[in-house]
């Protein structure tokens, strides 16, 4: 069975209570919930971790890395515009890399459209709230088999 890594950034675990109008009202346990339904329909095996510290972050990349998943799906929040340090873990990855945002980033404030993981992720989703994380989930089982 495929595995694929869903991980999640910054202050994402306040998603449900941060900025309702930018990321509506559902929490991550529910994003997750529909990530692990969506993956028993796919086939996969979907595991989510959350960190508010980059350095757990990279060690969980890491280790992504040593356990041979599949793919991985990112949403770093903040740190997707200026951690060079979880983008050059990042490029340690084999494996497709799905770039997820609940928000427009390209619509939001100027520092928030430069994503330092652009170049080296297989593409971007972003603007469809929670929805972005199952077109994610659908685009990286898709690139893994590809593959």
């Amino acid at each position: 069975m495929q595995k694929m890594l869903m991980l999640h950034g910054i202050n994402h675990n306040m998603f449900g209570k941060r900025d309702p109008k930018q990321y509506g009202t559902v929490t991550l346990a529910e994003i997750d919930a529909r990530l692990q339904a969506l993956g028993r329909e796919l086939g996969v095996e979907v595991e989510s971790f959350q960190t508010n510290h980059e350095g757990e972050m990279c060690e969980r990349i890491h280790q992504a890395y040593a356990d041979g998943v599949d793919a991985v799906l990112i949403n770093a929040g903040a740190w997707t515009h200026y951690s060079y340090g979880i983008r050059d873990a990042l490029a340690i990855l084999t494996v497709p890399i799905v770039e997820i945002h609940m928000s427009n980033i390209h619509a939001r404030e100027p520092f928030r459209h430069l994503s330092v993981f652009a170049d080296i992720v297989q593409g971007q989703i972003c603007g469809f709230g929670s929805e972005s994380y199952l077109l994610g989930l659908r685009a990286a089982v898709a690139a893994s088999a590809a593959q």
